[in-house]
């Protein structure tokens, strides 16, 4: 299993940054940020490409990685560092992507419930996101917010688990107490006014143990 280069995943959103993309990862990347996950499934093929290629160039000159939502063949085209599969990947789906990613590369996949993160992991992922552990907006079909605790509430998980929504600053610090292996945010830093003072205080939260 390849190490988690982070304990930030920092998931893209371009609907959501009232500036352009790089310009915001670049923020970010200067923040400190080093896992970035380009999710942004809604472009077409040919403009989801270019877009990847045109972050690819500042992800690489801080040595940050970048993991592409649920497409191999561009992860692989463009030299990515990984692949993150939706949350309705069966293992077989997980076994294809395994195999037609080159060796060291990360695979993720999102989970909505523990007993999720548990099949995942059977089938070979390297980390999940489950979510949403705070109530949140981007979430709003996924039932009920599960709370930071949701870990202690059924067997261990075997994988990093990175929890996803509604994440702040000001909870994150309850997610690592709670057994998470790091925190995803998309909202708090697409959509901040600084991205870089942003990824700074989620990391500094992150990182800061009482």
């Amino acid at each position: 299993m390849t190490r988690n280069p982070s304990g930030l995943l920092l998931v893209t959103d371009r609907a959501g940054s009232p500036m352009g993309l790089v310009e915001r990862i670049e923020a970010a990347l200067a923040g400190g940020a080093r896992w970035i996950w380009f999710r942004d499934r809604d472009l077409d093929a040919v403009s989801r490409r270019v877009l990847a290629e045109e972050l690819m160039g500042p992800v690489r000159e801080v040595g940050a990685r970048l993991i592409v939502g649920g497409d191999v063949a561009l992860a692989r085209a463009i030299g990515a560092d990984g692949v993150h599969l939706g949350g309705g990947a069966m293992p077989p789906d997980i076994a294809a992507a395994r195999r037609d990613l080159p060796p060291g590369c990360l695979l993720g996949i999102s989970a909505h419930s523990p007993v999720e993160v548990i099949r995942a992991a059977q089938a070979g992922v390297d980390y999940a996101t489950l979510s949403p552990i705070f109530a949140t907006l981007s979430k709003p079909g996924y039932g009920p917010a599960l709370g930071p605790d949701v870990l202690k509430r059924g067997p261990r998980p075997t994988i990093p688990v990175f929890a996803l929504g509604g994440v702040t600053p000001a909870n994150a610090g309850a997610c690592r107490d709670a057994g998470f292996s790091g925190i995803a945010v998309m909202g708090g830093v697409m959509g901040a006014v600084d991205s870089r003072a942003a990824v700074g205080a989620y990391l500094d939260a992150w990182e800061t143990r009482n």
